[in-house]
Parts: structure tokens; C-alpha cells; sequence
């Protein structure tokens, strides 16, 4: 598990033309990030958990000010990489835990198998089993979306843009190819900019991402993917 504190992070909902406009701003100063393919971008999966009383949904629908939620996330479809982890937000700060499963680990867990998670190496592991059997934790929903992300040394800040956010209904086969999911955008083009910072925002960051009419929100793609159940 990587050491970890929490960060600032705000949410804009932008459609096309201001992320146009950021763009072609933020490109002269920030750096893409190394991970992405020749086109700046990559391909996010994350299968999101909740129990039968949709508490992580309710806490985010209420704003509750203080809140946890776990995921395992992948990219690209490349499943040599998988990670566990646990986003904990406190008002307008997020730290994020994650550990490192095989794929072999992911599939047990996506099929009920959970015995092997108590005797895990990794205390998030054995954490997300506890929470499993004492709150009913279960995959709910998995969220697919592209995005492009820059980054900036200073502030240790990176940006992101999110599209093409789509959902797809917890079926037991998350790791299968061909499952079928949905657009939840609810128009063409929209997207999520997100903005996470350490202790600061850099003068020269904050004055690029000023759009007139654009205000920060309180978005959740998790909470948007679950409107369709």
C-alpha cells in the first residue's frame, strides 16, 4: 500500500468547447502523463461497491461530509495491473489507499469467492473483507470512461479530463470482454474536469482554468451510473 495524504480536489462539469478552450491553454505549461497512449488518453474501468442499502450512494446524495468508498480499478482492459482501492473524502479532501490484486484474486472476488482475502498480505484487502461481511459490501456497478490527464510539478498538480462515461449494471463478468454498457452523459460531448492539488494551486493553473459561467460541483460518476439501478 502507498503512503498517502489527503489532497485537494474540485469537479467542473464542461462540455466540449470549454475543453477546447482548457486545452489548449493548459498544454503550453503541463505535462501529459506517462502512462497514456500516442493519442494523450486511456481507458478507465472501475467496478464500485455498496450494499443492499446503498449506503456510499445515500452518504454522497446527502453530503455527508466525511465518507469512504472501494473499487477495483483497471486500464486499458489490461488486466496484468489491477488495483484495489479505498477513496476517503473529507469535505473537499480525498486520500486514496490502493493495493495491488492479481487477476486470478479479482475473479474470485467477483464471483463471491472471499475466504482468500482474510490471510492477504495487504491490510486493504483484509479491510474491504471485513467491511464485505460486516456492512454487506458488494460489487454494485462497474464505470468505464476515457481519460486525458497533464500534470504539474508544482503544487504536484494534475488535471484531468473524463468523457464517454458509461455504465454497466454488476453481472458477475466485469473481467469478460463483449459485456454491454450505457452513456449516461446527459449531453453529447459533455465531460468531467477535475483539478487535485497538494497544499496549493499554482497562480498561473488557477488563472487557465477560469471559465466564465463554469462552477464546481459535487459530481460523482459513480453516483451518475447508478441512476439506471
Amino acid at each position: 500500500m502507498n503512503k498517502a495524504k489527503y489532497r485537494h480536489e474540485l469537479k467542473y462539469h464542461i462540455n466540449f468547447s470549454d475543453y477546447l478552450t482548457l486545452k489548449a491553454r493548459l498544454k503550453h505549461v503541463m505535462q501529459k502523463d506517462g502512462n497514456v497512449s500516442e493519442h494523450g488518453k486511456y481507458l478507465i474501468r472501475s467496478v464500485y461497491f455498496d450494499n443492499y442499502r446503498d449506503k456510499a450512494l445515500k452518504e454522497k446524495i446527502d453530503g455527508v461530509g466525511k465518507r469512504e468508498k472501494f473499487r477495483i480499478r483497471y486500464y486499458n482492459d489490461d488486466f496484468s495491473y489491477i488495483v484495489l482501492e479505498k477513496k476517503m473524502k473529507v469535505n473537499n479532501l480525498c486520500m486514496k489507499l490502493d493495493a495491488v490484486i492479481t487477476e486470478k484474486e479479482c475473479r474470485r472476488l467477483m464471483e463471491g469467492d472471499t475466504g482468500w482475502m482474510l490471510g492477504h498480505s495487504e491490510e486493504l484487502v483484509k479491510e474491504l473483507y471485513v467491511k464485505m461481511k460486516t456492512q454487506q459490501l458488494c460489487p454494485r456497478v462497474l464505470v468505464s470512461y476515457i481519460r486525458e490527464p497533464y500534470i504539474y510539478k508544482a503544487g504536484n498538480v494534475r488535471i484531468t479530463f473524463d468523457s464517454n462515461i458509461r455504465s454497466t449494471l454488476f453481472h458477475g463478468r466485469f473481467l469478460e470482454e463483449g459485456f454491454t454498457d450505457m452513456d449516461v452523459s446527459d449531453r453529447a460531448g459533455d465531460m468531467i474536469l477535475e483539478i487535485k492539488y497538494d497544499e496549493y494551486l499554482p497562480e498561473i493553473i488557477a488563472h487557465m482554468v477560469q471559465l466564465g459561467d463554469c462552477r464546481q460541483e459535487a459530481f460523482s460518476k459513480y453516483g451518475i451510473c447508478r441512476r439506471f439501478g
